[in-house]
C-alpha cells in the first residue's frame, strides 16, 4: 500500500495496531476523519486521550470507573451481598448487556494458565478472598469461560474460601466448552445466569 503522505501513512499504521482492524479498515478510517471538520476530530482525539489518562480500575471489584469505586458497586439497588466472577471487563459488559443480573462483580483479570506463564499471583484472587472474609457475601457465581483454565480457576478458587456459608454457583453451561463468554448471544448468556448451577454439580463430573 503505497501512500504520498507519510502523515497519512503514520495515521493508518496506528489504527492497524488496533484488534481487528487491518490496513484497508484503517486507510477508510482515517479518510473519514479528513472529512470530518478538525473541530470533530480534535474532540474525538481529546475523549481517547482523557479516557486513558482518566480512567481509574474500581478499587472493590476492577471494573472500569470514573472514580475509587465504580458505579455497580456503588448502586444501593444492587445486591450487594451477590458477587458474579468474571475474566475481563469485556464479560462485565456481556453480562449487563442481558439485564438478568443485578448483583456485584469481581474482575480477575485472567485465569489460571501455567503454559502461559499465568498462576494465582497475577490474578486478583487475594482481594476476591479478602472482600468475601470481610463482607457479607451470600453467593458466588463463577462466570468464567467453559474451558480447562476456567475450570482450573474455579477450582483454586474454592480451595481458598474462608470456612464461613457462602452459596457457590457456575452459569449453566449453555455457553459450549471451549468457547468464549464474550461472544455468546445475549439470551444465552441471561439464562445462563438465571439458571446457575452449584459449582460441585459441573467440576465434580469432570
Amino acid at each position: 500500500m503505497q501512500f504520498s503522505s507519510s502523515l497519512l501513512e503514520n495515521a493508518v499504521n496506528e489504527f492497524a495496531k488496533l484488534p481487528g482492524i487491518g490496513k484497508k479498515t484503517a486507510l477508510r478510517l482515517v479518510l473519514h476523519l479528513l472529512k470530518q471538520d478538525t473541530k470533530e476530530v480534535g474532540h474525538f482525539s481529546e475523549v481517547i486521550a482523557k479516557m486513558r489518562s482518566e480512567i481509574k480500575f474500581c478499587h472493590r471489584c476492577f471494573n472500569v470507573a470514573d472514580g475509587d469505586i465504580c458505579s455497580i458497586c456503588s448502586n444501593s439497588m444492587r445486591k450487594q451481598e451477590m458477587i458474579c466472577v468474571v475474566e475481563t471487563i469485556r464479560d462485565v459488559i456481556a453480562i449487563e448487556s442481558t439485564q438478568q443480573y443485578n448483583g456485584t462483580y469481581h474482575v480477575l483479570g485472567g485465569v489460571i494458565s501455567p503454559l502461559d506463564g499465568i498462576g494465582p499471583d497475577q490474578l486478583n484472587i487475594g482481594s476476591l478472598i479478602n472482600r468475601i472474609e470481610k463482607e457479607k457475601t451470600e453467593e458466588l457465581i463463577f462466570a468464567l469461560n467453559p474451558n480447562i483454565q476456567g475450570d482450573t480457576t474455579i477450582y483454586y478458587i474454592q480451595k481458598k474460601l474462608p470456612s464461613k456459608s457462602v452459596r457457590i454457583t457456575t452459569i449453566a453451561r449453555g455457553i459450549a466448552f471451549g468457547g468464549e463468554l464474550e461472544y455468546a448471544d445475549e439470551m444465552t448468556l441471561g439464562r445462563s445466569l438465571q439458571n446457575r448451577l452449584p459449582v460441585e454439580s459441573y467440576v465434580s463430573k469432570r
